[in-house]
């Protein structure tokens, strides 16, 4: 090491001071900006101008490594401010998501058309049906369903889940195409069906594309089979009547999936329930009959099921799930009251008592068993209250015309059983009453979500006995996490075993009759069809002993 080596090295990231030594530059005849003549330097040797050059080099290296590191570091400094920026709004609209690469919610109606190119129509028959802004769940939902992402969505009843998967599914499908049908809806009910048929009708006004609901299934195999015009686009039905279609028979060919893109499942703890109640089996006939290359899965429901997330998880490539507000809770828009009643006969004084008092209607009153809805409404038709009833043991056509009537306010009072409870909008339902406890906390929370939907207020009274306490429990917690007051000892009561839970579950309570009239009939028929039965047998008796 030379003596410019070690002069380098002692002053290295030193810097001179022209206004310090100002003077001395004056002095020397030069000036502080200008260079000092070459004639005042000696020459370096050439090895030392080599050193030099091969410092200067480096040094623009090194000028440019940090230059990219402070790119580098500003690029990512912005993308955690734009990552905060999303968890604030995610925070604020209580949306909860797990999967990889899930975009930014939308705030407003207008980031369809500017970011994601949904068609404008579909954007001015959204805002045309009274919506100002998205709900939380459908400014999750649309920009995922748009990417063509798998997705399992859970959010509170009345949040708008309808609309959140039928906007981008309205978008894929674009125009009217000679396919066949191109989605599938699959829901519980016809009721559901219906309804969602009637605002997919209303989204899609001026876009061209055909929506069918299946009413007669006959009917269906020949307009909708093989042979029909394939002029149509979108189904929606119940797993059981498409699992029927989906079979050979003397009433024509089978129908075809084959070209379906999207299969979109409402409700959907409910279809994958096993068991009786449950859908399972159909629902996994259509899976297989989707024998289409890419076949996007949209899965929405009110309540969470960790069956389907597990399905969902190992199943669907890529998914994203999407939960809104609390976990299997009730909406905060509802007043919760839990009413004890002694016995059976005491729910028919407070159900009296609480409509003597007043109330507005229209009013669902939920019971069950369709048997307990027929005595029920026995006893309320001599009330003077506008009453129907619908349940399973009534036509189409009986409960078609029944939803028609509440709808438009002919009908104040309307028993229904569980079947009512899934997805159904009845617009301004101020009151719902559970005549008899709800046998799981979901179907409570699919109940009470009748009423205080889009933001309205609700009222939910629920009727319970000595023979209810063992799930008095659960629905306790229910009414607490959506801000109720609950008596403590509720809270406290001993907890279930999970063999319990099981039995409890597929074992309803015998409740008897609604009351003593309707019990003292009963036997009366029994007595008297007893006592002719054995009149009958003595008079064959003495005809053969003559």
């Amino acid at each position: 090491m030379n003596s410019y080596d070690i002069f380098k090295k002692l002053t290295k990231g030193i810097k001179f001071d022209h206004k310090r030594f100002k003077d001395d530059f004056r002095k020397l005849g030069l000036q502080p900006s200008s260079a000092v003549p070459a004639e005042v330097i000696a020459p370096l040797p050439e090895h030392m101008e080599d050193n030099i050059e091969q410092e200067d080099q480096q040094g623009g290296i090194e000028k440019k490594t940090k230059r990219r590191k402070k790119r580098k570091n500003d690029e990512q400094k912005q993308l955690m401010l734009q990552q905060q920026e999303i968890r604030r709004q995610r925070r604020q609209l209580g949306i909860q998501v797990w999967g990889p690469d899930i975009p930014a919610p939308l705030e407003k109606f207008s980031q369809l058309v500017t970011d994601h190119n949904v068609n404008s129509k579909l954007v001015a028959n959204l805002e045309a049906q009274g919506h100002s802004v998205p709900t939380p769940v459908q400014a999750q939902a649309w920009p995922l369903m748009l990417q063509r992402r798998h997705i399992l969505a859970s959010a509170p009843t009345g949040s708008g889940k309808t609309a959140a998967f039928l906007i981008p599914l309205l978008q894929a499908l674009g125009g009217p195409r000679k396919k066949g049908f191109r989605a599938v809806i699959l829901t519980p009910t016809r009721e559901l069906a219906s309804q969602i048929h009637r605002e997919c009708m209303r989204l899609s006004e001026g876009l061209g594309i055909r929506a069918v609901v299946i009413a007669n299934v006959t009917k269906a195999r020949q307009k909708y089979g093989p042979q029909s015009s394939q002029k149509f686009d979108l189904l929606v039905t119940t797993p059981n009547r498409l699992v029927h279609l989906l079979k050979e028979s003397d009433e024509g060919p089978p129908l075809s999936l084959a070209n379906v893109e999207w299969l979109v499942v409402d409700e959907s703890d409910r279809l994958f329930e096993d068991g009786q109640r449950g859908f399972r089996d159909q629902l996994a006939a259509v899976y297989q009959a989707c024998t289409g290359t890419s076949v996007t899965q949209a899965l929405f429901s009110a309540t969470f099921a960790q069956s389907v997330q597990d399905w969902c998880r190992l199943n669907l490539h890529n998914m994203a799930m999407v939960s809104v507000g609390l976990r299997n809770s009730a909406s905060e828009d509802v007043e919760q009251h839990l009413q004890f009643c002694g016995n059976e006969g005491g729910k028919l004084h407070a159900l009296r008592d609480i409509l003597r008092k007043g109330y507005e209607p229209p009013v669902l009153l939920f019971v069950q068993t369709k048997e307990r809805a027929k005595e029920l409404f026995r006893e309320l038709i001599y009330d003077n209250i506008t009453v129907d009833t619908i349940h399973a043991d009534r036509t189409q056509k009986q409960r078609d015309n029944v939803v028609a009537a509440f709808r438009e306010g002919k009908i104040w009072v309307l028993i229904c059983t569980e079947l009512m409870s899934r997805g159904v909008d009845f617009k301004g339902v101020n009151l719902v009453i559970n005549y008899d406890l709800p046998p799981t906390t979901i179907s409570y929370i699919h109940r009470v979500g009748r009423t205080g939907r889009a933001g309205r207020q609700g009222q939910a009274i629920t009727f319970w006995t000595m023979e209810d306490r063992p799930k008095l429990r659960s629905i306790a917690h229910v009414v607490q996490s959506s801000g109720q007051q609950v008596p403590q000892w509720m809270l406290d009561l001993k907890k279930p075993t999970k063999n319990e839970k099981r039995r409890m579950t597929m074992q309803q309570p015998e409740r008897g009759h609604v009351s003593r009239a309707v019990q003292h009939e009963k036997v009366a028929k029994r007595r008297k069809k007893q006592m002719l039965e054995k009149h009958k047998k003595m008079k064959i008796e003495s005809s053969e002993a003559a």
